[in-house]
């Protein structure tokens, strides 16, 4: 059975620093682009960050400089490095995989995790 597990995320404050984590189980990790998503109420789905099965790795413009992704492939495990964090990044984040490429719409994804939530105070 596929499973996606996120942990890592937490309150903190204005600039500081979280290490997410997505535990994958049930499929073929190391073919998959595995990407970061993140929601809040009443906002669409949004693509953090993306890394395909070459490592090849895209951003939104939001992150770009701040957080960094990277898999794991021996572990089947997906990380996101968010550093000098923002109130605006608030949200719960989820993991996602998607066949091969990295799709650009959250509703191209195969298999999500049940998210972490992220809070940054200010």
């Amino acid at each position: 059975q596929v499973q996606l597990v996120e942990s890592g995320g937490g309150s903190v404050q204005a600039g500081g620093s979280l290490r997410l984590s997505c535990a994958a189980s049930g499929y073929a990790y190391s073919l998959y682009c595995m990407g970061w998503f993140r929601q809040t109420p009443g906002k669409e789905r949004e693509r953090v960050a993306a890394i395909d099965r070459y490592g090849h790795t895209s951003y939104a413009e939001s992150a770009k400089g701040r957080f960094t992704i990277s898999r794991a492939n021996a572990e089947n495990t997906l990380y996101l490095q968010t550093n000098s964090l923002k109130p605006e990044d608030t949200a719960m984040y989820y993991c996602a995989a998607h066949p091969f490429r990295c799709g650009s719409s959250w509703a191209e994804y195969n298999f999500w995790g049940q998210g972490t939530q992220v809070t940054v105070s200010s």
